[in-house]
């Protein structure tokens, strides 16, 4: 049986077809206003707001405030001409209160919900329940809602089956730090909490299931910046007898059927395919945003004929001279370069050379070395750049000149206007990445990705003859999803031979011993009939996020952390009884209080 005051409808409902109805309304109290002895309030919940009306003894006899809970039964009147809102779904009708009840009273509000002023992160994060009360913050985490499930729609209807993992693991290397988590009933002994659920996809495969997915909450203890968490989402995937385009021809049609579901967008398929290669020689960083143009040009040649000694030397060094060229009509002033060279610099570049181009030779520091009309020509020509352009060089090794003019042309992408305002969706396949990467501060290669990453060359360069390959030359088949210059999400073809398997993980030095301990599961599933198989991982809290046109995955996560991992709103991480610990056969060395 319904409790008297239990609502009929919802605040976003009632329109003039409702009129002359008697409802009962559940909400909070968005605003009051008194107009000379009738009053109106506004009644907000999760669907929209509705302007109740009271008269003096109703509004009289009960008090409340805003963010007070309440429940009001009433009727429906329509409203006229002028008294229309016609900025609300509702605005074309009004309750008069026949009778009001207080559900639930609440102080002064540390948060406007109205959004009308600004409030603190650190109160927002603090007051998290309240924070989630703003309309754009529902509308926020309903749009997640509405995407993931037409995700999962998507890849339903290409026969893909939903499996779950487990969150208490086994802690192998991934890449990032573990989070561990000490066993009561197994003394000294940690679980750790999934990086991914990458193992456990891919003995999905090995157990014959085909074709998995599943929206899965990973962690990993890293630093925070604006597209991470220390725990978060991603829609997960794996398919048994494909190559990568297999992977890609499933992702575009999920992405197309998921933006058209979702928003109301029409993609346009198949993306293109860029290898990592022509992504970092063409825009300095493997997650190009393709909205706009500013392309790196190599400047190799032109230096290596030029009396210039800083980008002769470099080049001889066997380091690169790259640049851009910002066309006229965006002109650079000296301060605007300056400060670019300062951004230069703090990511470890020694200095920023620049030219205003001419054929007669320009201006700028590198003028006197194109004082003649062959030098000035042939440095435009390899620019591609026009009479006027300001040319920006970077001249050292070839990674970081890469990475200093990638994050020039980011910043001069939006500084400059040239990103369109309009929402465009520009995705792009990038495609075999490095298998290994060198590390200079541990002085040895790591996974570019994974270890679970199956090379471009089978043979590992020779390594499984026995040979002793040039690990820094081999290339894998990896991929990334790139949409404007963000992330989505990568995935690879992944090694399916258990000895290709233990032959990488001896390249990364991983022994046979630290193999058995941390991969015998793993590698002996591999060695029970594995299928070729391949997947991919995609972000879903970064692509809600962008999708929303928001650059922090904050704003569409219920409870994030902050940039310290820390959850202002219950206070985690926290102290536990030195009881607790004990069970767990655990021994701090953090002061106490």
């Amino acid at each position: 049986m319904p409790m008297s005051w239990q609502r009929t409808h919802t605040c976003g409902e009632l329109r003039r077809s409702h009129v002359g109805a008697k409802v009962t309304l559940n909400g909070w109290v968005n605003a009051r206003r008194d107009h000379g002895g009738i009053y109106f309030l506004d009644l907000r919940d999760r669907y929209g707001l509705t302007q109740v009306v009271l008269d003096e003894r109703l509004a009289a006899g009960v008090r409340f405030g805003p963010e007070y809970v309440l429940s009001v039964r009433g009727v429906v009147r329509a409203r006229e001409g002028a008294q229309v809102n016609s900025e609300r779904a509702t605005g074309e009708i009004e309750l008069v209160a026949e009778s009001l009840e207080v559900l639930s009273s609440s102080p002064v509000p540390p948060i406007d919900i109205s959004g009308a002023t600004e409030t603190a992160l650190e109160t927002r994060l603090k007051y998290r329940y309240m924070d989630l009360r703003r309309p754009q913050m529902q509308r926020n985490l309903e749009h997640r809602s509405r995407f993931i499930n037409a995700m999962r729609r998507a890849f339903e209807r290409q026969n893909f089956i939903e499996v779950e993992t487990p969150i208490l693991t086994k802690a192998t290397p991934e890449g990032a730090r573990d989070y561990l988590v000490p066993s009561r009933v197994h003394p000294g002994e940690f679980y750790a909490l999934p990086q991914s659920p990458q193992i456990f996809k891919q003995i999905l495969m090995v157990a014959g299931l085909d074709r998995y997915f599943q929206v899965a909450r990973c962690f990993r203890d890293e630093d925070l910046r604006a597209d991470r968490q220390p725990e978060f989402t991603q829609l997960d995937m794996e398919m048994s007898f494909v190559e990568e385009e297999d992977v890609f021809a499933a992702w575009e049609r999920v992405m197309k059927e998921t933006f058209a579901d979702a928003l109301g967008v029409e993609l346009t398929t198949p993306f293109p395919r860029m290898r990592w290669e022509e992504a970092m020689e063409r825009f300095g960083v493997d997650k190009p945003d393709l909205r706009f143009g500013l392309e790196l040009r190599s400047v190799d040649a032109w230096a290596r004929a030029s009396e210039f000694t800083v980008f002769r030397g470099a080049v001889e060094a066997g380091g690169r001279v790259m640049g851009l060229a910002v066309p006229a009509q965006h002109a650079l002033s000296r301060k605007d370069i300056t400060e670019l060279e300062t951004v230069a610099k703090g990511i470890g570049a020694k200095g920023l050379a620049w030219w205003k181009a001419g054929a007669a030779g320009g201006s700028g520091p590198l003028a006197k070395f194109c004082a003649s009309a062959e030098a000035a020509g042939a440095l435009m020509a390899a620019l591609g750049a026009a009479e006027g352009d300001t040319c920006l060089f970077i001249a050292d090794k070839q990674s970081l000149t890469r990475k200093v003019l990638g994050e020039l042309r980011n910043q001069l992408g939006r500084r400059l206007g040239l990103i369109p305002k309009e929402q465009r969706w520009a995705f792009t396949w990038v495609t075999h990445f490095p298998l290994f990467e060198w590390d200079e501060d541990a002085q040895r290669y790591f996974s570019a990705h994974h270890p679970f990453t199956a090379p471009e060359d089978w043979s590992l360069g020779g390594a499984m003859d026995g040979r002793e390959p040039d690990l820094g030359a081999l290339s894998s088949r990896a991929y990334d999803l790139v949409l404007n210059g963000w992330e989505l999400g990568s995935g690879s073809v992944r090694i399916h031979r258990a000895d290709v398997q233990q032959k990488v993980f001896s390249m990364l030095g991983i022994g046979p011993e630290e193999q058995q301990r941390k991969f015998g599961f793993f590698v002996e599933a591999l060695a029970y009939g594995a299928p070729p198989h391949a997947g991919f991982a995609l972000g879903l809290d970064r692509t809600s996020a962008l999708t929303l046109g928001l650059d922090n995955i904050r704003d569409v996560i219920a409870f994030p952390k902050t940039a310290s991992a820390s959850d202002l709103m219950c206070g985690a991480p926290s102290l536990v009884d030195a009881s607790q610990l004990a069970e767990v056969h655990v021994a701090s060395t953090a002061p106490r209080p």
